[in-house]
């Protein structure tokens, strides 16, 4: 910074010359100080992003009797059966559990021209779209993003009623056939 020296002329010569004290600046180190702490609390108080969670609602057990329970007969037109796999795979099929071979295990992707369309199709060729029903079953080489990719899916779609539910064996040996083969085949 630029500063203006002022000459003095006084009336005498040869009268004694003071050197003028300059004005005290203040010392910033502890205000950086302060400055860096208020600074490092902010960011360690700070919730960045919120998490975000999924609501997921299950029935309450209860203890009622089966036979007192509503039982609804579910047509093979109204179901959809979603397979996941390992490596980001799924399938899908509509048969018969006992029925189920290698070759109904349709495979898709996770896109919207994948599941998404298939479930759509499928609800739209329903008997009674009312009571569609879509069943996910994960094996266990799933991820948990798929999981979370799937029931994405069914909010996407509005379907209302879906389970989740374990593989059976016949359906786990239709799965290991067809996840011996190359994607696509």
């Amino acid at each position: 910074m630029a500063e203006v020296q002022v000459k003095e002329s006084g009336g005498k010569k040869g009268g004694k010359v003071r050197s003028k004290k300059g004005g005290g600046k203040p010392d910033m180190t502890p205000m950086v100080d302060l400055g860096f702490l208020l600074l490092t609390f902010f960011i360690f108080t700070t919730t960045f992003s919120k998490p975000n969670m999924m609501k997921l609602n299950m029935p309450d057990k209860s203890n009622e009797d089966v036979k007192e329970q509503q039982k609804q007969d579910i047509k093979l037109s109204n179901t959809i059966t979603i397979v996941m796999g390992k490596d980001n795979r799924i399938f899908w099929y509509q048969q018969a559990l006992a029925d189920v071979t290698a070759e109904d295990l349709h495979e898709t992707d996770y896109s919207a021209s994948g599941i998404r369309a298939d479930i759509n199709k499928k609800r739209a060729a329903a008997l009674d779209t009312a009571i569609f029903t879509v069943v996910i079953k994960p094996t266990n080489e799933a991820t948990f993003e798929n999981t979370v990719d799937i029931l994405d899916e069914m909010e996407i779609t509005g379907n209302k009623r879906f389970a989740i539910v374990d593989l059976m064996p016949e359906e786990q040996k239709a799965y290991q056939e067809k996840i011996a083969r190359p994607k696509g085949q």
